[in-house]
C-alpha cells in the first residue's frame, strides 16, 4: 500500500507529493493538465524502463521517491527512490541500498498494478488468467499445491534417469581410464593418515644412529658423573653452607633443587627415549618400500594423497555405476513412471477444480459488467488441457479469459478486441470479483471511465467504492460521480506561461465542492456549486 509519493521533475512536474488514503483516492483536472504523469512517476516506482524524455525540459534529473507498506504486518515498510538523469540513466534505492530495475520490479512491482494502459494490463497476458482463477476459487493451498509437488518429484525423477542414462554411456576411454585409476589405486589400497605416519616414522628410522647417540649423550650429560646434577648439587651445598650466615641466600638454595628435579626429569626421558630406539633393517626396507608405493599414487592421482582418495572414489563409482547400469536404470524408470502417475492424478484433479471454477469466476465477473451497464458484453474464461510436455508450475491446462462485446459475438482474446475502457472497466470487475483474494495491494486506474456518462457513471463510482474496501484505489477520472465518493480528493492542474508546470493540490472544503462543480458542468456555477455540495453532502 502506497503511504506516500513524492515526485520532482518528471513530465511537467517540478515539484509534487501525494499522499493517497487506504480506500478510494481520485485526481481530477482539465485534460492536458499533466495527470498521466503521476502514472509515469508511478511507473518509475515498479522497475519500469525510462529514458530522457522522462526528465522535465530543463531539469538535471527526475526523481521519486515512495514509502509503501506490504499488507504483510511481519514485513518492512519500503522506502524506494528512483532517479533518472537527463541522459537517461536511471539509479535505484530500497531502504537505502542500492537496487537494480529489476530488484525493484520484484520489490515493489507486485504491491502496485496500473489498471488502463494495454501495455500494463496483467488481464492482457495469459500467463496470469491462471494465477487470477486459482486465487478467485482458493486452488493454491489445495489441488494447485499438489500438482506442483507432483511436478517437481516427477522432474526430480526424470533428471535422475537422464544423469543415469548419459553416465552409463560413458565413453570407452574414461571407462577404461577409470578402471586403471581404480586397478591402480586398490592395489596400493592406502589407508587415511598412512602416508603421514610412514614418513614420519621413516625420518626417525633413517636417523636413528643420530637419534641413539645424541639422546644417550643428553642423558648422561644431565645425570652421568661429573654431570649437571652433580655440579647443582654441589652448588646448592655451597649456598646452604652461605645461607647459615645470611638467611637470604636461601631461596637460591629452593630455586636449585627445583631445578634439580627437571633435569633428572629430562635425562630419565632421554634415557628412555635411547632405550626405544630399535629400527632394524627389514622393518627400514618394508617402510622405504610402502613409501614408494603412496609417492607413486600421488604423482599419478595426486599431487596430494585427498586427490588420490577423490580419484579412487570418483572412479569406483563411475566403474559401478556402469557395471550396475542396467539395474539402476530400470529402478529409476520404474520411480519416474510412479512420479507420472501421481503428477497425472493431479493434473485431472486440478483440471477438474479449475473446470468447475472457471464459469463461475466469468459469472461473478459478469454480474460486476452488467452493474457496470456494459449491455450484453460478457467475459468467457475457458480451461483447455496441454500436452504433457507443456506442462508447468502454471498448471496442466491452459486458462483463457475471453471477452464478447455483444450476446451474438463469438469471444475473442481481450488484446484483440477490446478497447481500452473496456479492458479497464473488465479489469475493474475482475479484481471485484477477487475481493481480498487479489495479491495485489494498489491499484491504478487510468482511462476506466472512457466514455462513461449518466447512470452508468454512478454505477462505476459504486463499483470503484466497492473496490476500495478490499484494495487501495487511485483513479484518473473525469466524472463527479466518482469524485465525491472519494476518500481522498487531489486536483491536477497546469500553470500557464512559455514554462507551464503541472501542480497536485489535495482538495477539501469550498475547494472540493468548486471542482466536484466543474466536474458536473464545466463552469462553477450556483446551480452546479449546489448540485456538488448535494453529491458531496
Amino acid at each position: 500500500m502506497i503511504d506516500e509519493i513524492q515526485v520532482r521533475d518528471v513530465a511537467l512536474i517540478r515539484e509534487a507529493s501525494l499522499a493517497p488514503s487506504r480506500g478510494l483516492t481520485v485526481l481530477t483536472g482539465e485534460t492536458g493538465a499533466g495527470k498521466t504523469a503521476l502514472v509515469s512517476a508511478v511507473k518509475l516506482l515498479i522497475g519500469e524502463r525510462a529514458d530522457s524524455s522522462t526528465v522535465r525540459e530543463g531539469a538535471k534529473g527526475a526523481e521519486v521517491r515512495g514509502r509503501l507498506f506490504p499488507a504483510d504486518p511481519e514485513a518492512d515498510e519500503l522506502v524506494v527512490v528512483r532517479k533518472v538523469s537527463a541522459d537517461g540513466r536511471s539509479r535505484a534505492t530500497i531502504n537505502g541500498a542500492m537496487a537494480s530495475v529489476s530488484e525493484l520490479a520484484r520489490a515493489v512491482g507486485p504491491l502496485v498494478e496500473l489498471c488502463g494502459q494495454h501495455e500494463y494490463q496483467a488481464l492482457l497476458k495469459p500467463a496470469e488468467h491462471g494465477r487470477i482463477l486459482d486465487a478467485w476459487a482458493d486452488l493454491d493451498a489445495g489441488v494447485a499445491s499438489e500438482y506442483r509437488r507432483a511436478l517437481e518429484e516427477a522432474r526430480t525423477a526424470s533428471e535422475t534417469l537422464e544423469a543415469l542414462r548419459a553416465q552409463a554411456s560413458a565413453s570407452n576411454a574414461q571407462l577404461e581410464e577409470a578402471r586403471f585409476a581404480l586397478q591402480q589405486i586398490e592395489a596400493v589400497n592406502p589407508q587415511g593418515g598412512e602416508y603421514e605416519e610412514v614418513r614420519d616414522w621413516l625420518a626417525r628410522a633413517e636417523h636413528a644412529e643420530v637419534l641413539a647417540r645424541n639422546s644417550h649423550g643428553a642423558a648422561d650429560a644431565l645425570s652421568g658423573d661429573g654431570g649437571a646434577l652433580d655440579a647443582l648439587n654441589a652448588a646448592i651445598s655451597l649456598i646452604d653452607e652461605a645461607a647459615r650466615a645470611d638467611e637470604g641466600l636461601a631461596p637460591f638454595a629452593t630455586s636449585l633443587r627445583e631445578t634439580c628435579f627437571v633435569v633428572e626429569d629430562v635425562a630419565r626421558d632421554m634415557a628412555g627415549y635411547c632405550d626405544s630406539i630399535d629400527f632394524d633393517g627389514e622393518s627400514l626396507a618394508a617402510a622405504q618400500e610402502r613409501m614408494g608405493a603412496l609417492t607413486g599414487l600421488m604423482r599419478s592421482f595426486g599431487p596430494t594423497m585427498e586427490a588420490v582418495f577423490e580419484r579412487w572414489d570418483a572412479a569406483a563409482a563411475l566403474v559401478g555405476l556402469v557395471n550396475d547400469a542396467d539395474d539402476r536404470i530400470a529402478r529409476a524408470e520404474a520411480a519416474l513412471a510412479q512420479a507420472e502417475e501421481a503428477l497425472g492424478s493431479a493434473a485431472r484433479a486440478y483440471n477438474e477444480a479449475r473446470e468447475e471454477a472457471s464459469p463461475r469466476l466469468a459469472a461473478a465477473v459478469n454480474e460486476v459488467l452488467g452493474r457496470l451497464e456494459m449491455g450484453t458484453a460478457s467475459v468467457v474464461c475457458t480451461v483447455s488441457p496441454l500436452p504433457r510436455a507443456s506442462w508447468s508450475a502454471q498448471g496442466s491446462a491452459a486458462v483463457a479469459f475471453a471477452f464478447k462485446p455483444g450476446a451474438s459475438v463469438q469471444p475473442r482474446p481481450l488484446a484483440r478486441i477490446a478497447s481500452g475502457g473496456e479492458i479497464s472497466r473488465v479489469m475493474l470487475a475482475v479484481k471485484v470479483a477477487l475481493g481480498a483474494k487479489d495479491g495485489t495491494e494498489t491499484l491504478i486506474f487510468d482511462e476506466v471511465d472512457a466514455g462513461v456518462g449518466g447512470s452508468t457513471a454512478n454505477a462505476l463510482a459504486a463499483v470503484l467504492a466497492e473496490l476500495a474496501e478490499s484494495h487501495q484505489v487511485i483513479t484518473i477520472t473525469h466524472l463527479a460521480q466518482v469524485a465525491v465518493l472519494a476518500d481522498a480528493h487531489y486536483a491536477v492542474t497546469k500553470t500557464g506561461g512559455d514554462a507551464p508546470e503541472t501542480l497536485l493540490s489535495p482538495l477539501e472544503g469550498e475547494a472540493r465542492v468548486a471542482e466536484v462543480a466543474r466536474l458536473l458542468s464545466g463552469t462553477t456555477t450556483e446551480t452546479s456549486l449546489a448540485h456538488a455540495r448535494e453529491l458531496l453532502g
